[in-house]
């Protein structure tokens, strides 16, 4: 990825998005996209992710996510900047609920 611009988003992602296969979704997007990072299910209802990797495919990712997998209902999607506090991420991977 030398060369080109890397970025790091937080992305919140609220409607009907737990019980439908939406993490395993995002999982299997972001490996096809080459995104690093993590997603998880809140108590809240949410699903959370961090997305790191090239400003393109990660501005693809969230498009993906804004749709979500057949079942999901996405209402809204918030995208936050985000500090990689934990290092860059290697790999993409569901993270236990929070």
């Amino acid at each position: 990825m030398s060369g080109e611009n890397r970025v790091t988003r937080r992305v919140i992602v609220e409607g009907r998005v737990q019980g439908v296969g939406y993490r395993d979704f995002a999982r299997r997007a972001a490996e096809r996209l080459g995104v690093a990072g993590w997603v998880r299910n809140r108590r809240d209802g949410a699903v959370e992710a961090l997305l790191a990797g090239s400003t393109e495919a990660v501005e693809a990712l969230i498009a993906e996510l804004r749709r979500g997998p057949p079942g999901a209902s996405v209402t809204r999607l918030r995208t936050l900047e985000a500090e990689e506090s934990e290092g860059p991420p290697q790999r993409f991977e569901v993270r236990a609920t929070s």
